[in-house]
């Protein structure tokens, strides 16, 4: 059996975006090194991650302490400053760290990022603005991450038709063009359900689609809902 190696990361830069990136990564067993200039925010954020240290990456020497060949990844969110960004990205490179993920104020910092090598731009106030913006559109049928323009990860009810019937029965991929990635059950998540396996009333499948194609599930579900009404219990 292959053995399991926590991985580790690095964020630089404790701003709301940075300080809930950091939180999570910890929360998912990850271990995390949060950094920022600010003794304010990273007293803040000591207690929920592995280490947090103050440190000012626009100062090189202290930037090379500390040791970066060992992260599995660097997630840079400082946004505004672009001189620390851009210096954070050239250290993270040097040090050989296989993912470089950064977040971006506008096109042009995401511009110079990536020619700096950066693996992912992140422009969390406009992707966010997408988001709303979908569950607008599909007047919060189901919650919604943005992977692309015409792709997103969605949260759907599963329609009254189909409990007590499995993935293999339901045939969503065939049908739809979707993939079900987990199902939410009672509070569990069940990643990769088995084919086999009924649907139970009050599930939530989380499926990986094109967006008109999941607002069009969300839309049948919530039609056949009204339609038919709660079922007896």
């Amino acid at each position: 059996m292959k053995k399991y190696t926590q991985k580790e990361y690095i964020v630089i830069g404790l701003g709301r975006f940075g300080s809930s990136v950091a939180m999570q990564l910890e929360a998912n067993g990850c271990k995390v090194l949060a950094i920022d200039h600010c003794e304010k925010r990273v007293q803040l954020i000591a207690d929920y991650v592995t280490l947090a240290l103050c440190v000012d990456v626009t100062n090189e020497e202290a930037l090379g302490e500390l040791g970066g060949r060992n992260f599995d990844g660097a997630v840079i969110a400082i946004g505004h400053g672009l001189e620390a960004s851009v210096l954070s990205a050239i250290w993270a490179k040097e040090q050989g760290i296989p993912l470089i993920i950064a977040k971006a104020y506008d096109d042009t910092q995401g511009k110079i990022l990536t020619k700096l090598g950066v693996t992912q731009i992140i422009f969390p106030e406009k992707e966010t603005g997408v988001h709303w913006a979908n569950n607008l559109a599909f007047h919060n049928l189901f919650d919604s991450i943005e992977l692309t323009s015409e792709y997103s990860i969605a949260d759907i009810p599963a329609w009254y038709s189909w409990t007590g019937k499995s993935l293999k029965d339901l045939k969503l991929r065939e049908k739809y063009g979707v993939n079900v990635i987990a199902v939410k059950r009672g509070g569990a998540l069940l990643i990769n359900p088995p084919a086999d396996a009924p649907t139970k009333q009050n599930d939530i499948f989380v499926l990986l689609g094109m967006n008109r194609t999941l607002e069009k599930i969300a839309h049948e579900g919530d039609w056949e809902k009204k339609k038919k009404g709660h079922p007896k219990m």
